[in-house]
């Protein structure tokens, strides 16, 4: 006999149907064509059940992108998942750089698409305009921990500051030009990470 769900369980598994609908339909139909009630349709629930949990377009996108970002919908910061924790923990600048950019490509498989939904729709609304901001606030930190790391190996190219250095992270690492390499060129994830991990490299480490 199947075990009685708890209603925690059920509210979560609720959040991630809602999520997961929302994410295919911000990516295919736009911030603007996104409803609740299409939302609600295709997550099999009522619209006032996603009216619940998220109350507001914008904030149901922020927390899509949250989930996309992170893999999950746990409580647990980027910087301080196990991956994270143990590149730090990494004394081969080569490794810390191979490394970050192998998460981003998996992170950005996943958030790329729903990002350039945010960044699109910014233009025309003000909720949109301060979670791109705020996302690109994010990017620079996350990629600044990086640069932080490298600079304490004492591995970052001479005459290179970290705030340099950061730059030159969040440019290649961007997820519009992601996008660009994996829509208009064709590449796969795979040759995305080996062309970042070299032009990183290149740009960052002391030869």
């Amino acid at each position: 006999m199947e075990e009685a769900k708890s209603p925690k369980r059920r509210s979560a598994e609720t959040r991630n149907r809602i999520v997961r609908s929302a994410q295919e339909l911000f990516v295919t139909r736009g911030y603007a064509g996104t409803t609740f009630q299409l939302v609600a349709d295709a997550a099999e629930v009522s619209v006032q059940t996603v009216y619940f949990h998220y109350g507001t377009k914008s904030e149901l996108l922020k927390h899509v992108v949250d989930v996309a970002s992170a893999g999950d919908d746990e409580p647990v910061p980027l910087l301080g998942r196990p991956w994270f924790v143990a590149l730090q923990a990494t004394e081969d600048p080569v490794k810390v750089v191979g490394g970050w950019v192998h998460e981003s490509g998996v992170i950005l498989d996943r958030v790329a698409p729903v990002l350039a939904v945010v960044r699109d729709a910014a233009a025309g609304d003000a909720g949109m305009a301060a979670q791109w901001a705020a996302n690109s606030r994010e990017r620079h930190t996350a990629h600044g921990t990086v640069v932080a790391i490298l600079a304490r190996l004492g591995a970052l190219r001479p005459g290179l500051t970290e705030r340099r250095a950061t730059d030159i992270t969040v440019g290649i690492l961007s997820p519009d030009l992601f996008l660009v390499m994996r829509r208009e060129c064709g590449w796969t994830t795979p040759q995305w990470e080996d062309w970042a991990a070299d032009q990183l490299a290149h740009g960052l480490l002391a030869p």
